[in-house]
Formats: C-alpha cells, sequence, structure tokens
C-alpha cells in the first residue's frame, strides 16, 4: 500500500504511474487541499498523438478525477524547434500551417478524457506560442538564458547520448530545454501551475524548469515522472506491424484500436488495466487473476474500456460485436480462396497483394495501403514496405489478406 495522504498520489502511485518525484511530501501536501495545478506538454509533430501519448493523457485525467486542475499545454511554440529528447537525429522542421494543423487534430483528444471549462477545477488547453513567439531573442537571452549553465546541459540525457554517439545536434534543439523551462515558469506565473508531469525522459527538461522556476521568484514547483512503459515482450509500447498506433478515429478506426488492446500480451493484461483503464482496482485484481483461456475474457474488458475511453461506449461496443463476427468468420476461413507463396523466405506485402488478384500492379497495391483499404490477419496495414513471413502465420497456419470488407485470400507457405 501506499503512504500518500492524497487520493492524487496515492491513485497514481497504486496504478503505476509514478517513477520520480521532485519532493513527494511537498506535492503530497498540496493534493489534499486540490491545490495542484499539472500540465503536461504535447508537441504538434503529427495530426494525432499515438498511444504512447495516453500515459500522459491518463496522468491529466487522474489529476481532474481526484480534485486537482490539469492544464494540457499545445506545443505550437515548441514545436517550431524540436525536443531532442530520446532520438539520434533532428526532428524535421515543420512549416507553421503543418504545426496549425496537427494542433486541430490532437486537440480533439483530450475533450475525451478531460472537462473543461470556467469553474476551478476544470482543465484548460494552451499553447506556448503565445509567449514564446512573442520573445525578443536579446531579452530572451539576458532573463531567462543567463540562468542556465552550458556545463550542466551538457550532462542531459538528450544531447549527451546525442554526442557521446557522435550525431549532430543543431543549436536550434539545444535551446529547447531552455524553452520547456521557459513554459513552466510562465504556467506557474499565468496559471497558478506547480506541477509538470512526463515521461522518465523528461525528468532532466522538467527539474531545468523547478530550477529556473526558483531563480526567477516563482513559488515552488514540482516534478513528477512516469516509467518507460514497454510491452513484456520488450517492445516498444504502441509500436506493430502496421505502424503507430494512432488516437485519432480518422487515422486508426475504433475496430483497429480495439483490436491493439485485445491483442495485449498476457504478462501486460493487469498493468494495462491500471495504466490505461478507469476500472476500480478491485476488479482489476480479479481480472488478472483470470488464467488460462479465461485471460482472454480480461483482454477484452481491457479493450472495451480504453476503446469506450478514446472513441466512446457505443464505438466500443461496435467493435467487440464485430471483432466477434471476425472470429466466427475466422473458424471458417477454409472456405476462402488459398494461394501459396514462399514466405519462409519473405515475400514483400505488395507481390502478395498482386498474386492474390486484388490489385494489378505493385503501384495500385500501394494506393491501396495508402488508402487503408488492405488488411493482414484482420489488422490494417500503413506500410507498404511490410514483408510477410512466418511470424505471421496464425493458428492454422495461413496469413489472411483483405482487401476492403468482402475480399479475402488466406496464404499458405509454398
Amino acid at each position: 500500500m501506499s503512504s500518500y495522504k492524497s487520493e492524487f498520489l496515492n491513485t497514481l502511485a497504486e496504478r503505476g504511474y509514478i517513477h520520480q518525484c521532485s519532493d513527494a511530501a511537498g506535492l503530497d501536501e498540496l493534493a489534499t487541499r486540490n491545490k495542484v495545478v499539472a500540465y503536461i506538454g504535447f508537441d504538434a509533430t503529427a495530426r494525432s498523438l499515438h498511444v504512447g501519448s495516453l500515459v500522459q493523457i491518463m496522468l491529466l485525467y487522474w489529476a481532474q478525477a481526484t480534485g486537482q486542475k490539469p492544464i494540457a499545454l499545445m506545443g505550437g511554440g515548441t514545436t517550431r524547434v524540436g525536443d531532442p529528447s530520446g532520438r539520434d537525429e533532428s526532428r524535421k522542421l515543420l512549416t507553421i500551417d503543418d504545426i496549425e494543423d496537427n494542433k486541430r487534430g490532437i486537440a480533439q483528444v483530450f475533450s475525451r478524457f478531460l472537462r473543461f471549462g470556467e469553474k476551478p477545477g476544470d482543465a484548460l488547453m494552451v499553447d506556448n506560442a503565445e509567449w514564446l513567439v512573442a520573445l525578443n531573442y536579446l531579452d530572451m537571452l539576458r532573463e531567462v538564458g543567463r540562468h542556465f549553465s552550458v556545463n550542466r546541459m551538457l550532462t542531459m540525457d538528450s544531447v549527451k547520448l546525442r554526442l557521446e554517439r557522435e550525431h549532430e545536434l543543431s543549436f536550434i534543439e539545444f535551446n529547447y530545454m531552455v524553452l520547456q523551462a521557459y513554459d513552466f515558469t510562465e504556467l506557474a506565473r499565468r496559471h497558478g501551475c506547480n506541477l509538470q508531469m512526463g515521461g522518465s525522459d523528461q525528468w532532466g527538461n522538467i527539474v531545468n524548469g523547478i530550477d529556473l522556476g526558483r531563480r526567477m521568484g516563482t513559488h515552488q514547483l514540482y516534478a513528477l515522472t512516469t516509467p518507460l512503459i514497454t510491452l513484456a515482450s520488450g517492445a516498444k509500447m504502441g509500436k506493430t506491424a502496421s505502424g503507430a498506433v494512432w488516437l485519432n478515429a480518422d487515422m486508426r478506426s475504433p475496430y483497429d484500436y480495439w483490436q491493439f488492446w485485445r491483442n495485449t500480451e498476457d504478462a501486460d493484461v493487469g498493468r494495462f488495466l491500471k495504466l490505461f483503464t478507469t476500472l476500480p482496482l478491485s476488479e482489476i485484481t480479479r481480472l488478472e487473476a483470470l488464467g488460462g483461456a479465461e485471460i482472454n475474457e480480461a483482454k477484452k474488458v481491457l479493450a472495451n474500456e480504453a476503446t469506450a475511453l478514446l472513441h466512446g461506449a457505443g464505438a466500443a461496443a461496435d467493435a467487440a460485436e464485430t471483432a466477434r463476427r471476425t472470429f466466427e468468420e475466422g473458424q471458417a476461413a477454409h472456405g476462402l480462396p488459398t494461394i501459396s507463396l514462399p514466405v519462409g523466405g519473405g515475400v514483400g506485402l505488395l507481390a502478395a497483394l498482386v498474386a492474390a488478384g486484388f490489385y494489378k500492379s505493385n503501384g495500385e497495391a500501394k494506393r491501396g495501403i495508402q488508402g487503408g483499404a488492405v488488411r493482414v490477419n484482420d489488422v490494417a496495414v500503413a506500410d507498404e514496405r511490410l514483408t510477410l513471413d512466418l511470424s505471421h502465420l496464425d493458428q492454422d497456419g495461413v496469413i489472411k489478406l483483405s482487401m476492403g470488407k468482402k475480399k479475402h485470400v488466406l496464404v499458405k507457405p509454398a
């Protein structure tokens, strides 16, 4: 059992969200009085956030659910620079129009998880472009830059790892940690923010913000980070054969999203129920105790609950029913047309689609994939460079290729 006084930190601890906290006792005392104003930043690098951001979104959800005030910070300004954390190469610099389009895309997710409004506990959504774009460079150097030690900046993981691997780190990226620290200070001044949360790779950047706030005269600031979420197999969370698991429905359908959770590895079910659903812990304890084939029922609950949070209960129910019908169809799938291909040595998806008679050429097959028409084993595929091999064989020893909803072919090893 956790030993915190506040519901906020107790909930985060019991569900497995806490990796590091700068001053747990001080933050706990604030939370008991519902005085925590917590923010997380989301850079607009794509039209949608993906499931790798879901832990952070859930942090904001639980902050509000336990009486604190959450702030979702859109990185309209910092996206123009690019966060080097966890990367071996520079991010592609986006145009202003691209950033604005991406902001509109990712903002729509938050209304599913947070309650926005004018009341004290209602969530805020703000954009750091409001203050970063207007900054005068000389004033920034004098008022903010003087508080940063280059010696210390060089010890930060986001910088040190890039330099150790002799990968280029641009000057614009080097400034990212300064801007992120300034965001924390500015949110403290404007909205009374006192806590920045983020993934474990953000610890150094967040602590920089606490230090800058102290030097620039803000109230006491706090840091809280989550552990890196990996699968039991060691793979990175949210990476699949069909690409990133996007949160926007137009980039990944509710059914495919449901299937992603349904396919969770057995060893991850209990942990993911705690992290990605709002089910009571007592119910999660019951579900994670299920063994053998019964674990599949727990996976369905995980898929239903996670999908309902993002897309609504109706979409989750529809996805579950579609999955049931698909499973039943799969039981009788041996009546489908069958082709033989040398998948033991690997066969390109484009070639397989042409061989199946779905398309006349690789170019036409590529356009079909880009249009979202192609599935492998009932999972949508977005990568035209995918190679089919023995790992794609299902329990019956075949690979199911689909174009649209009605055209299916089974591929068996030649």
